[in-house]
């Protein structure tokens, strides 16, 4: 069986800024076998991630992609989808490379940045996978809504640490049989279990701290 966590970031995310060896580093450490690199409205950190990563650690290519109204993931990607597309736009330039569309933390109510409810009904046909636990959710309840949703119309259940710096890895893990692609992804999930823990709130400093960075590194090389 295979421990998989499906929602992770780089340094090629603004908010984050854990290399890619540390990131691989610490994913064998802590027994996973299969990962998802989400970078925010980016991909190269997920290729480098793969590049870097062993025989016994599966890398999938994703991308975590901001639209006007909230985030989509997708998963299986071959080049960058650009943020700022509408949220059918963004599912159909995801479907388009042959990749799947996931939903992450639909109704976290702390974050701003959930997909809003009306425009998660104007994609229901393109939707395969609902985020039904991320350690970084603040609320039970709200993970719960997920699941009951994602129950509700059939998807397949994802989870995710949602780790913006290596010690949050571990706190997820999907244990699932072996798959090949995306087809056999899906079905794979279908049949997973998920073992999570939230992660402490104080990790949302280490998100802020690294935004600051990220501005300032910007403002310096501007000047």
């Amino acid at each position: 069986m295979l421990r998989g966590d499906f929602h992770m970031h780089t340094w090629r995310s603004r908010d984050c800024g854990t290399p890619p060896k540390s990131l691989v580093k610490r994913a064998l450490k802590v027994g996973l076998s299969c990962i998802a690199v989400t970078d925010h409205n980016e991909v190269e950190g997920a290729f480098e991630v793969r590049e870097l990563a062993p025989p016994e650690l599966k890398v999938i290519v994703a991308e975590e992609i901001k639209t006007p109204f909230g985030e989509i993931t997708g998963f299986f990607l071959n080049e960058r989808i650009p943020p700022g597309l509408s949220p059918v736009e963004t599912c159909q330039a995801i479907k388009e490379q042959g990749g799947l569309v996931s939903i992450p933390h639909p109704y976290d109510r702390v974050r701003n940045s959930p997909l809003d409810d009306d425009q998660i009904d104007g994609v229901l046909p393109y939707i395969d996978i609902v985020e039904v636990f991320n350690a970084r959710t603040t609320l039970d309840r709200d993970n719960e809504r997920a699941k009951a949703f994602a129950a509700e119309h059939g998807f397949a259940m994802g989870a995710g640490s949602d780790a913006h710096c290596t010690l949050e890895l571990g706190a997820v893990a999907v244990v699932m049989p072996p798959f090949e692609g995306p087809d056999g992804f899906l079905a794979s999930l279908r049949v997973a279990t998920i073992e999570g823990r939230r992660s402490s709130p104080f990790v949302h400093l280490v998100t802020t701290a690294n935004k600051v960075r990220s501005k300032y590194l910007r403002f310096t090389i501007r000047n």
